[in-house]
């Protein structure tokens, strides 16, 4: 039984590293993708995962196969395609080390993902509690359609659906089909975690309570809305409040969402959904603040999987960062 199954694309992000004498910006090659991300997380922190996805039959494609093995995650489901090459994404960072994304991906071996391999892949499905994918899956067939089956498969064999409707723009024709996509993952999902830009995106509202409230009525159990330097924003049930983060300088917030995400599906390791709608304001702004030091730690460090926190980091964290929790949030 598996904590955590995540399904979607696995890529290489290059990220900013060094500057060559003559001024130029020289790129790290980081494994990434926000799923992957996920799971790796979940691992790190002792859960156990798996991952469902495709790459390319190319160095990258190997080199991606092989990190996940040394995280720990079980790559049963990945497979290989050799249509075509491994989905790249360059990363830039502004002066803040907030992030942007361009794709390499016309398209990525990510996107070849299909129903067939779901159906082949269905042990595996029916082996976890928790099923994650994010909507990069959904930007175009046969993966859309792959995804779309796998989460109602998950929901069949009675796992808590998980959903990221993480908005890349360059991968999407225009917004208008980006938001209809994106919706549509909605229905499958009883867990969602959006930034604030993907709520007010989503939903038109730019009123926290109001805009998880929509998130809600489209079936989701538990919305958390991340708010970067401010926190995290929840709302399970009657329950909805703000949590505070930590005061951190970032460098890179690639994966911070990711590495919250997953810090929080760690903490709900164990659970049947109806434990997880039971859970009190203490249970639930505690596994909070736990993922809120989790993206924070990780946008200390640059790239994607390489920065993602170990439990021992976390907790160390936490008990050394107590005092400076961020007052503005």
């Amino acid at each position: 039984m598996f904590d955590v199954l995540a399904l979607g694309e696995l890529l290489i992000d290059f990220t900013p590293a060094l500057t060559s004498e003559h001024g130029v910006p020289l790129y790290a090659c980081n494994p990434g993708g926000a799923p992957a991300n996920v799971a790796v997380a979940v691992s790190r922190l002792g859960g156990r995962t798996a991952f469902i996805g495709k790459v390319g039959d190319d160095r990258f494609g190997d080199l991606l196969r092989k990190t996940l093995d040394t995280e720990g995650v079980c790559t049963d489901g990945l497979l290989t395609t050799g249509e075509v090459n491994t989905t790249i994404a360059f990363v830039t960072l502004d002066e803040q080390g907030d992030r942007s994304f361009v794709f390499y991906r016309n398209p990525g071996a990510d996107v070849m993902l299909e129903k067939s391999d779901i159906d082949r892949n269905e042990r595996l499905i029916s082996g976890c509690k928790v099923f994650h994918f994010g909507s990069v899956s959904l930007t175009d067939d046969p993966s859309r359609t792959a995804t779309l089956y796998a989460a109602r498969m998950a929901r069949e064999h009675n796992a808590i659906v998980s959903y990221d409707p993480n908005f890349r723009p360059h991968l999407w024709s225009n917004r208008d089909v980006a938001v209809r996509w994106m919706l549509e993952g909605l229905k499958s999902a009883d867990i969602v975690k959006v930034s604030y830009e993907e709520m007010e995106l989503l939903t038109g509202e730019i009123d926290l309570d109001r805009g998880s409230g929509r998130i809600a009525e489209l079936g989701a159990a538990l919305v958390l809305v991340t708010l970067g330097a401010e926190g995290a924003y929840y709302r399970l049930g009657d329950l909805r409040g703000k949590v505070r983060t930590y005061d951190v300088r970032a460098v890179d917030t690639t994966g911070a969402g990711d590495a919250f995400l997953g810090a929080f599906l760690y903490c709900m390791r164990g659970r049947a959904l109806g434990d997880v709608l039971a859970m009190s304001r203490e249970e639930i702004e505690s596994a909070v603040l736990f993922a809120n030091a989790a993206g924070s730690l990780t946008t200390t460090r640059k790239g994607a999987i390489p920065a993602l926190p170990t439990l021992h980091e976390i907790t160390d964290f936490q008990r050394r960062g107590q005092a400076s929790l961020c007052s503005n949030s």
